[in-house]
């Protein structure tokens, strides 16, 4: 069975992308999302969440946009002079490898955000990082620290195939050098998520077995999601996807995706996608219905080995 979990990045960023996540959930395919604690809108996404049971909603571990939600002073070694994120994940990986971005800072940041959430009423369904800077190794162990202690059993990982990429370069796609510069950021993040995922095995934590929507971030559109849509092969997976409005709020805040994002909605709301969705043999899930699915089968599997009639037949061997 092939199962698909469609995430929304960005909710809570502004009021045109939470409308667009909600009516890319309500008219189209989205069935999660991943909320910045930070986020100028982000009272306004849990008070639209309320209203749509189904949406799985995350954490958008964050460490590169806007203020942090602790005490600056607790965490002066992540802000840059302004008292704000250093605006950029490059920023975040150079001062991390150099020692100069402070762990404990981290950790105490994230789990503010977490708290922030958690503490607004929702019920969490999985970490990720804004701008996937949680696949960091030191920080990733920060996530999966807190993914323990606050009992959310999934973190994404961006294992990307290389072919998914690769359509970007189709004869007549008019994609620029944006497309390259893309293509190759993916392969670096799916090279650390590769490097993560041992990690989360040891933990005991959740991911979907596949991943889509990394190089194609600021590329999406109806005939590229119809694309992985196609390709999508058998098991569990993910893909990102970054829907908005555009509106003053969001032309005033640091992003790149812009009018791409109107894009996108429009291709996650295309007449006949669901029908087509259904044609193929995909059923759309959020990262709730991923964990309890594989927690039941290893309860299912832990039943069965402890059932009388498999340990006389282990004493019998």
């Amino acid at each position: 069975m092939k199962k698909l979990i469609v995430n929304a990045d960005d909710f809570g960023l502004t009021e045109g992308v939470n409308r667009a996540i909600l009516d890319g959930h309500k008219r189209g395919i989205i069935t999660n999302a991943s909320l910045l604690a930070n986020g100028g809108a982000f009272d306004a996404a849990v008070v639209a969440s309320r209203d749509v049971k189904a949406l799985g909603v995350g954490v958008h571990l964050n460490l590169t946009d806007g203020p942090p939600i602790a005490d600056p002073s607790l965490v002066s070694s992540l802000l840059c002079s302004g008292g704000v994120f250093t605006g950029s994940p490059f920023a975040v990986a150079r001062r991390v490898m150099r020692r100069e971005m402070k762990l404990d800072e981290v950790e105490r940041e994230w789990r503010s955000q977490i708290e922030k959430i958690v503490s607004a009423g929702i019920r969490i369904s999985h970490l990720d990082g804004h701008k996937h800077i949680h696949l960091l190794p030191p920080l990733f162990d920060a996530a999966i620290k807190l993914a323990r202690e606050f009992k959310i059993g999934c973190i994404r990982i961006t294992l990307e195939p290389v072919t998914a990429g690769l359509g970007l370069f189709r004869p007549g796609a008019a994609r620029g050098p944006g497309a390259a510069k893309q293509f190759v950021l993916g392969r670096v993040l799916s090279g650390l998520a590769a490097w993560q995922k041992k990690k989360l095995v040891a933990a005991g934590l959740h991911w979907p077995k596949h991943f889509y929507g990394l190089s194609q971030t600021g590329f999406l559109d109806a005939h590229t999601l119809n694309r992985i849509l196609r390709s999508l092969p058998e098991g569990s997976s993910e893909m990102i996807c970054h829907p908005g409005y555009v509106d003053r709020a969001l032309l005033a805040t640091r992003t790149r995706l812009r009018s791409q994002r109107e894009t996108e909605l429009a291709a996650l709301t295309q007449p006949g996608l669901k029908a087509l969705i259904a044609e193929l043999g995909i059923e759309l899930i959020a990262y709730g219905n991923l964990a309890a699915a594989r927690s039941g089968a290893e309860e299912f599997i832990k039943r069965k080995e402890e059932s009388p009639s498999v340990q006389e037949a282990a004493r019998k061997a």
